[in-house]
């Protein structure tokens, strides 16, 4: 049994020694190293073993690393690698041979390859490239409900001849197309482009690559390339068919999801009230289509909702625009109007009933105007006698409230006259008192019915400017 065991044992170490990369090994760079422009903003890195490498038991890898525009560097074992990368600065890239395990790393000398940044010259490229997408349903077509369209804008090149030219195209998978509809300035040179219909898909995850060139007739235009990612350039459209109601005190906002690829479960959806007649404020967030919410019922409201594609269904990016607001609950106006007219008048009788207290207490009418002797007047008297006061009140109070008939007139200060010098004469001086001030009150209320609810709306509307 032990010499069985010696014999494995010696077995195991013979295949490590095998394994184990041997130091005096010396590893020989790859050879005919090149790199070949494939497509737009996208580069084909290709290199061979070196013939002369000793072959072990090991297999070998290759450390690739990129130098320009922007660093970087990963590892692979097959002989070739696709990168996608602006190329108007030009681009370069170095690749050796790699032996690693756990206990020793083992690399050969570095090989390179460039391409050379396009001719053209400096500040003649356009400048401040941006691009959105937006997606459209598409009635038309089963195999692709939903459409992306593409709108592209840039500036002129600082240095840019007056008879520059640009031409844009995009490319997206291994779809390029070059742009058909563009926007001039003055000068008619094209400063944006609109696709209405791409091959670009809204739900995936590759690069988008847009290029702009030129040509003129005085200098080389140097192109300009950018890349794009979907997510942060993609402008969802706001939420459809959004309705709210009122019922109480109880708000209840429903809404449907936006034009999109992405299902309904993808949407982050954000709600906004404003109460327009204290101009609060209150934005909520949420991942489902309802909202409910308890309001006051006094006042008027303008609701909008916007959405944005959840994390859980792509990396994080634009929100849409606000939906179109909506209105629901009371004219801002109405309470304030009619809190208004109850508190006037309530001021102005309150301010008479203290007058006429006044005038009760301290006999202040009989002060100013001492009563003339006179043999006291009876009903029979009243009406064989002609008396000039009381004609005067009845064609004031006519004048004051042109709404009422002179038999109405003359009946209302009948009453007075009664009660003041059949039923009270002993008040007679109180009763002139507050026939006075009831005569001022109806003048009051005609006054201010006829003008000051003209002039209330404007006053309101100031105050709320």
């Amino acid at each position: 049994m032990a010499p069985i065991l010696l014999i494995l044992l010696g077995a195991t170490e013979i295949l490590q020694a095998d394994l184990l990369p041997d130091e005096k090994i010396a590893l020989l760079p790859p050879v005919n190293f090149t790199i070949k422009v494939t497509g737009l903003a996208q580069v084909l890195l290709h290199w061979e073993p070196n013939p002369d490498q000793e072959q072990r038991n090991v297999n070998l890898e290759y450390q690739v690393k990129i130098n320009a525009p922007k660093e970087d560097d990963y590892e692979t074992r097959i002989t070739e690698s696709n990168c996608v990368t602006i190329l108007h600065q030009g681009f370069s890239a170095s690749v050796r041979t790699i032996l690693q395990n756990d206990h020793s790393f083992l690399a050969s000398s570095w090989v390179s390859a460039e391409v050379q940044a396009p001719p053209g010259s400096p500040g003649t490229s356009a400048v401040n490239l941006t691009c959105t997408t937006n997606t459209t349903a598409d009635n038309y077509s089963h195999l692709r409900p939903y459409q992306v369209s593409l709108h592209c804008t840039w500036l002129v090149g600082t240095d840019a001849p007056e008879d520059t030219q640009y031409f844009l195209y995009y490319r997206y998978g291994s779809w390029t197309e070059e742009c058909k509809e563009y926007s001039k300035d003055i000068l008619e040179r094209n400063i944006a482009c609109w696709f209405p219909r791409t091959f670009i898909h809204s739900r995936g995850r590759d690069w988008l690559v847009v290029l702009v060139n030129g040509s003129s007739k005085h200098t080389a235009i140097k192109p300009f390339d950018q890349l794009f990612a979907l997510h942060t350039i993609d402008q969802i459209n706001p939420p459809l068919n959004v309705t709210a109601e009122i019922e109480g005190t109880r708000l209840s906002i429903q809404w449907e999801k936006p034009v999109s690829a992405f299902p309904s479960h993808c949407f982050d959806y954000e709600v906004k009230i404003h109460n327009t007649r204290n101009g609060y404020l209150q934005i909520e967030k949420m991942m489902t289509n309802a909202f409910i919410s308890i309001i006051d019922d006094l006042s008027k409201y303008d609701i909008q909702v916007r959405a944005a594609v959840s994390s859980m269904c792509r990396e994080a990016g634009l929100w849409s625009e606000w939906s179109q607001p909506i209105y629901v609950g009371n004219d801002e106006q109405k309470p304030l109007t009619k809190w208004f007219l109850f508190v006037l008048m309530a001021t102005i009788c309150l301010i008479l009933l203290i007058l006429s207290l006044i005038c009760r207490i301290c006999h202040l009418w009989t002060k100013l105007f001492p009563p003339i002797p006179a043999p006291k007047s009876n009903i029979k008297d009243f009406f064989v006698t002609p008396n000039y006061e009381v004609m005067w009140k009845v064609l004031m109070i006519c004048h004051i409230c042109p709404g009422l008939s002179p038999l109405g007139a003359v009946t209302g200060f009948l009453v007075f006259y009664i009660i003041g010098e059949g039923f009270y004469p002993e008040g007679q001086e109180y009763f002139y008192c507050f026939s006075h001030s009831v005569l001022w009150l109806i003048w009051l209320f005609v006054f201010f019915k006829r003008w000051g609810l003209a002039m209330l709306p404007r006053l309101v509307s100031t105050r709320s400017k």
